[in-house]
């Protein structure tokens, strides 16, 4: 276990930011998160809470978000973070199912907020940051009646993540409170040290929304290690490109979403930004169409790195540019302890290119709070994990996503899995995004349809739907292909960059008691 922890660097470089917001001007130093953070930690125990409670932050990136999640985990408290685009419905949920006993929000989610307050019933303290709201007492002038003093013997404060709800209601990913203290990293830390070598001397790019897994872990642990993150209040294309020289950018954490927007920058824009400061851009959350990572290494160079994981943390794959040009399409091996194997709905384990349900182990355990069916239902017997992904592995152990198993197709009987076809239009010069989904069919009862977000105007939609299909049958077996294309002005995407299939699907089935 590797000891790092931000108190460390507040020392020995009090005045280094720790997170740069630079879309909107503001920084906090190292000196400043660590005492806010410990301020932060004596609040939450002068309000009642001890080792083991659980808080629920529900506030946009904010410059303070760090602190709020140094002051729990400094304090043995679990944080749950909440989407800052949630629903009312969405957010009440995660601040009851979590059983947080303290919500804090923002002026800017504040309507949202004071709606998700009165719905919570309960002993619910409630604190605001820039300006207090009835029932919200002033985060800003209550910390300040505090001292920057670190509690004293307390464990380790764990985050519990819920999943970004693509194809229902959100679930909450717990874990134990570990038998160790604050300044003892979590295992991933010694993974990314010595996989994506973070230090002092980073400078991460970070354009997701903190309250998602893989933008929030990877601010923490680049603060473990004394580095600087630059993020933003809302992803733009061009912003975070501009940021890479702007701030000498050394890494960056992005999703496929992100670079798609980046690529399709004008080439004068995307010429002008000297991106030869990146040492690695790592990519994860959802499939890369193989298009994209070709042209995002010709563009930024053999730097691209990808991870395939989850919030349950049950095992990682890793693979570099140059192992990728070798193995395109593929997600990487099993690295740092985990293990894969693929399974048919029977439980039988596959042989190398067949395709089935992914597990992994790592000796790592987690629950879906209080879902324990759903936690069953993801562990076999001899406590393998499935994050409810298919694809297989080759023969060399690299494995390869095909889709969710909550996104196929039945489509006369045969089970389409539409992944593939999407990685495929979106090389289609006239597809800006697309899903790929099935809708409801008399004879067949799914029928493959494309929704599609056009790059520019439309102009005969007809035309261009059979261009399309005709594109696509021409590359990919006609049974995978979209039979139908519809246009949209913009396709549903969650501050992750996740495509929400459930809100694309809605259209079609509504009225239905069934998507099958």
């Amino acid at each position: 276990m590797m000891n790092a922890h931000p108190r460390q660097h507040a020392l020995s470089h009090p005045t280094q930011p720790a997170l740069i917001l630079a879309d909107v001007g503001e920084s906090i130093s190292y000196r400043q998160m660590v005492d806010n953070a410990d301020r932060a930690a004596q609040l939450f125990q002068a309000l009642g809470l001890a080792e083991g409670d659980t808080i629920a932050i529900f506030i946009e990136n904010h410059i303070r978000y760090p602190e709020l999640c140094w002051a729990a985990k400094n304090s043995g408290i679990t944080y749950a973070c909440v989407g800052s685009q949630s629903s009312v419905d969405d957010a009440a949920y995660i601040v009851e199912n979590s059983g947080a006993k303290l919500l804090i929000s923002s002026a800017m989610l504040a309507a949202t907020a004071l709606a998700v307050a009165q719905r919570c019933a309960g002993d619910l303290r409630c604190l605001m940051l820039d300006g207090a709201r009835p029932g919200f007492g002033s985060y800003e002038d209550l910390l300040a009646q505090h001292p920057p003093l670190a509690l004293q013997n307390r464990r380790r404060g764990p985050s519990m993540l819920y999943s970004s709800g693509t194809t229902g209601r959100p679930k909450g990913v717990r874990t134990e409170l570990p038998d160790e203290p604050p300044e003892t990293a979590p295992p991933r830390l010694t993974m990314l040290v010595d996989r994506y070598g973070l230090s002092s001397e980073t400078v991460m790019v970070n354009p997701g929304p903190f309250y998602h897994a893989a933008p929030g872990r990877f601010m923490l642990s680049v603060q473990r290690t004394g580095g600087t993150v630059v993020a933003f209040r809302k992803f733009d294309a061009l912003a975070t490109l501009q940021a890479i020289p702007d701030y000498r950018a050394t890494h960056g954490v992005f999703v496929p979403t992100m670079f798609i927007r980046m690529l399709n920058l004008p080439q004068s824009v995307r010429a002008a930004c000297d991106v030869s400061s990146m040492r690695c851009a790592i990519h994860l959350a959802a499939p890369c169409p193989i298009a994209v990572k070709e042209q995002m290494i010709a563009w930024w160079g053999p730097v691209i790195e990808e991870m395939y994981s989850g919030t349950e943390a049950v095992g990682h794959t890793l693979i570099g540019s140059q192992e990728w040009l070798l193995h395109k399409g593929s997600v990487g091996r099993a690295f740092a302890g985990a293990s894969i194997r693929i399974q048919d709905e029977q439980g039988a384990i596959l042989p190398p290119m067949v395709l089935g349900a992914i597990y992994m182990y790592n000796g790592h355990r987690f629950e879906y709070h209080q879902d324990p069916e759903k936690t069953r239902s993801a562990y076999t017997e001899d406590g393998w994990a499935s994050l409810g992904d298919v694809g297989y592995l080759d023969a060399e152990g690299y494995l390869y996503l095909t889709d969710r198993q909550s996104h196929m197709i039945i489509s006369g009987g045969v089970n389409i899995y539409p992944q593939e076809a999407e990685n495929l239009l979106y090389s289609h010069p006239a597809i800006a995004d697309v899903a790929v989904i099935g809708v409801p069919h008399p004879e067949f009862g799914e029928e493959v349809k494309a929704v599609v977000q056009a790059r520019g105007e439309v102009v005969d939609a007809q035309a261009l739907e059979a261009d399309i299909i005709a594109w696509c049958r021409a590359r990919l077996t006609p049974i995978k292909c979209p039979r139908s294309v519809d246009f949209v002005d913009q396709l549903p995407r969650n501050e992750a960059g996740k495509l929400v299939k459930r809100l694309v699907k809605d259209r079609y089935w509504k009225g239905r008691t069934t998507r099958i």
